[in-house]
C-alpha cells in the first residue's frame, strides 16, 4: 500500500512539473510581493527597532520564509481541493470512493507531492532572489535546515487537515467554495503569512499561536530563525503533531458521516 501511496505523491510531483509556465509566472509574483513586503518591513523596523523580539535582519528574512511557505503548504487552499471540488461537481467522487485505496491517504499523498514541487520551485526560488537582494538571517548549519524541513512537513498534515475538513463539506454544501474563501481568510490572518504573531496585542496574540494556523508558517519560520531550539523545538513538534492528528482524525470522522449516504450530482 506503500507503493500506491509513494506513486500517487511521485505522480502530484510530475504532474505539477508540467505547468511550467505557470510555475515562472508564480515564483516570480512571490519574489516581487517578497521584495514589496521586505522593503516594508525594513522602513516598520527602522521606526521600531526590535518590534516583536525581531531585529531588522530578522524581519526580513521572515518574510522570506513565508513567501517561500505560502504555497508549499497551500495557505491560500487550493492543491487536491481543486481536484475534489471538480470531482463534486462531475460527479467522479463517486469513484474515488470505490477505490481500493483510503480517500484521505490518496489525497494526503497527492498533497504532498504537489508540495515538495512547490517547496523546489516557488520555495527555493523566491528566497534564493530575497538572499541576494537582502541582507537575511539564514543558518550555515545542515541540521538546522533539517529541523525546518521537519516543522515545514508537520506543518503540512496540519494544513492538509484543515483543507481536508473543508472539503469535506462539498458532500452536503456541493459547492464548497464559501467555506474554502473563509478559511483562506482565515489562514492568511492566523498563520503568520503577512506579520509575525508577536506582533498581535494581547489576547488576539495568545488566541493565535494556540490555534492550528501557527503550525503552518510562524512555527516553521520561528526554526529557521533559530528562535526555537532545546526543549522548546520539541514542544515546537509536539504542537504541530498534536493538531496534525487532530485535524487528520476529526477528518476521518466527518468522512465516514458524509459516505453514509452519498448523493452523486453531475454526469
Amino acid at each position: 500500500m506503500l507503493g500506491v501511496y509513494s506513486a500517487v505523491a511521485g505522480g502530484a510531483f510530475r504532474r505539477y512539473s508540467t505547468y511550467r509556465a505557470a510555475t515562472v509566472a508564480g515564483a516570480v509574483t512571490n519574489t516581487v510581493f517578497g521584495g514589496i513586503l521586505a522593503s516594508t518591513m525594513l522602513a516598520l523596523w527602522h521606526a521600531r527597532p526590535g518590534l516583536g523580539g525581531y531585529d531588522a535582519r530578522q524581519a526580513v528574512t521572515y518574510i522570506w520564509i513565508s513567501q517561500a511557505l505560502l504555497v508549499t503548504v497551500a495557505v491560500w487552499g487550493g492543491g487536491f481541493q481543486d481536484d475534489v471540488q471538480a470531482r463534486f461537481r462531475s460527479g467522479d467522487i463517486a469513484i474515488d470512493l470505490y477505490r481500493p485505496v483510503d480517500f484521505q491517504g490518496w489525497w494526503l499523498a497527492s498533497d504532498v507531492g504537489r508540495a515538495a514541487f512547490q517547496l523546489v520551485t516557488r520555495g527555493a526560488v523566491p528566497m534564493a532572489v530575497g538572499a541576494l537582494a537582502f541582507d537575511l538571517t539564514l543558518p550555515r548549519q545542515p541540521l538546522v535546515w533539517a529541523e525546518f524541513l521537519l516543522a515545514v512537513a508537520l506543518g503540512l498534515l496540519v494544513s492538509f487537515g484543515l483543507r481536508f475538513l473543508v472539503s469535506l463539506t462539498g458532500f452536503w454544501l456541493h459547492d464548497a467554495e464559501g467555506v474554502r474563501a473563509a478559511m483562506m481568510v482565515v489562514s492568511m490572518f492566523f498563520s503568520g503569512t503577512l506579520l509575525p504573531l508577536a506582533l498581535f496585542p494581547g489576547l488576539l496574540g495568545e488566541l493565535a499561536r494556540v490555534l492550528p494556523f501557527s503550525a503552518m508558517v510562524q512555527l516553521p519560520a520561528d526554526v529557521l530563525l533559530q528562535r526555537r531550539t532545546g526543549q522548546s523545538l520539541l514542544n515546537l513538534y509536539a504542537f504541530q503533531l498534536a493538531w496534525a492528528a487532530v485535524l487528520l482524525a476529526a477528518g476521518r470522522a466527518v468522512q465516514a458521516l458524509a459516505v453514509r449516504k452519498v448523493v452523486v450530482q453531475g454526469g
